[in-house]
């Protein structure tokens, strides 16, 4: 009989605002979704190959369509998540007043996995919390979605351009960038 135990987990998965409410904006793209689709579901289903817990966070607040009542807090469909934990919000940033950090650190996870929805809003806003929080933080771009922006000078910003400049800022200062099939490497 081994004497030898499990390391505990110190990894978590964040799955941010993947929820229905997104598909009834105007800025909604089926498009942008199917790509997206794929690349989180395969790392939701590698974390829980890996024995990681997968935390969803869920974006509430007084405005349709992210209120309780409008029946769209609720899994993106075509995602299959079934999570660990589950955390509503009402910032950007999934750390603020939702309980994660006192989850995390109660659960001895030091390094956070993000992805999920707007890659340049909430996911990045996470990624710097977490950062200046301490954690370990890895940012998997292409398991978050985000849709083409226009800015204050009339130029329309392509997702792809968007996600570039997102890595650009992150990258080495608050996180470390990783594919779907890099994400969970030491």
């Amino acid at each position: 009989m081994s004497t030898a135990t499990a390391a505990p987990q110190t990894t978590a998965l964040i799955v941010i605002d993947a929820q229905e409410s997104f598909r009834h904006r105007p800025y909604w793209v089926d498009a942008e979704y199917e790509a997206y689709r794929p690349a989180q579901q395969v790392l939701v289903n590698e974390a829980r190959a890996r024995g990681i817990p997968v935390i969803q966070i869920f974006h509430v607040d007084g405005e349709a369509p992210f209120t309780h009542e409008s029946g769209t807090i609720r899994t993106l469909t075509g995602l299959d998540i079934t999570p660990d934990a589950t955390f509503h919000k009402a910032r950007h940033s999934a750390l603020v007043g939702s309980g994660l950090d006192v989850w995390l650190i109660s659960h001895g996870i030091r390094r956070v996995v993000i992805s999920g929805v707007r890659t340049e809003q909430c996911c990045e806003t996470t990624t710097r919390h977490a950062s200046d929080l301490g954690f370990d933080v890895t940012y998997v771009t292409e398991a978050t979605l985000t849709f083409p922006m226009t800015d204050a000078h009339g130029r329309i910003w392509p997702t792809a351009e968007i996600k570039a400049a997102t890595e650009l800022v992150l990258d080495g200062r608050f996180a470390r960038i990783a594919t779907v099939a890099t994400a969970f490497d030491a």
